[in-house]
C-alpha cells in the first residue's frame, strides 16, 4: 500500500461506522477501509452504514453508488444485544467475541451487556452456547447513519483501538514469560550437563534453543 492509499484509508476508515461487525467479510472496519483503497473491496459491503454509507464512500473514492450488496446483509435498524440472566451460565464466551468489550462479568456469573457501548454486531450470538442473547430494537425506524450518528461511532473505535492493544500488550507479556521460561529451563539443563548422558542434554538443549528462538520471534514481531 502506498502514501495515497493509506491516505485514503485513513479517511475511508473514518466514514466507517466502525461497528467492528465483519459483515463486509473483513475481520474489522480498518481492514475493509484498506481492502477498498487498494481495489481489492467495493463500497456497498457495509450493512450498518447503508445506502448513506455507499454515498459517503463513493464521494470519498470517485466510485459510482452501488445498491448494498444481499451477501453482506440488508440495511436495518440499530439493534442492543441483551442476555437473559435466567439462562447465562457465565462461560465468557461473549466477552471474547465482542470487539469493544461491552459485555462485562467473571466466570460462572451472569454476564451485563453495557447498552451506551454495543455497537449491535451481533457477533455474541453464535459465541453464546445456551443462545441466551437476543437483539433488542432500540431506533423504531432509523436505520444505518440515521441510528447511528458520529459521535458513537467514534466512541466505539476508541473501545476497539483500546481492546486491540490490551490483546497485543498481553501477548507480548506472555511471550516475554515463556521466553524466560525457556531461558531458566536451558540454565537448568547446562548446570546438569556434567551429571547426566551428554547425548540426551544435547537432545533437550536443542529442544529448549527451538523453543526459546520462538518466543524471541514472536517477542519480535509482536504476534
Amino acid at each position: 500500500m502506498n502514501l495515497n492509499q493509506q491516505g485514503l484509508a485513513e479517511r475511508i476508515d473514518r466514514a466507517l461506522p466502525q461497528t467492528q461487525c465483519t459483515r463486509c467479510g473483513y475481520p474489522d472496519c480498518r481492514r475493509y477501509a484498506e481492502a477498498i483503497a487498494v481495489g481489492e473491496a467495493q463500497i456497498n459491503q457495509c450493512p450498518p452504514g447503508g445506502d448513506e454509507g455507499v454515498r459517503r464512500l463513493s464521494t470519498l473514492t470517485g466510485r459510482p453508488v452501488l445498491p448494498l450488496n444481499p451477501e453482506n446483509g440488508i440495511e436495518a435498524t440499530r439493534a442492543l444485544a441483551v442476555i437473559d440472566e435466567d439462562w447465562c451460565i457465565g462461560c465468557t464466551l461473549c466477552i471474547k467475541a465482542c470487539p469493544v468489550d461491552c459485555i462485562v462479568g467473571a466466570p460462572k456469573q451472569m454476564h451485563l451487556i453495557v447498552a451506551e457501548q454495543c455497537t449491535g454486531c451481533e457477533l455474541c450470538l453464535p459465541a453464546c452456547p445456551v443462545d441466551c442473547i437476543s437483539m433488542v430494537e432500540i431506533d423504531g425506524q432509523k436505520t444505518g447513519w440515521a441510528a447511528w450518528d458520529p459521535a458513537l461511532a467514534d466512541a466505539a473505535k476508541q473501545r476497539y483501538d483500546f481492546r486491540q492493544f490490551r490483546q497485543h500488550r498481553a501477548e507480548l507479556e506472555n511471550n516475554e514469560r515463556l521466553q524466560r521460561k525457556a531461558e531458566a529451563k536451558l540454565a537448568d539443563v547446562a548446570a546438569a550437563s556434567k551429571l547426566t548422558d551428554p547425548v540426551e542434554l544435547d537432545n533437550k538443549r536443542a529442544v529448549i534453543e527451538a523453543a526459546l528462538a520462538r518466543a524471541r520471534a514472536r517477542a519480535k514481531s509482536g504476534a
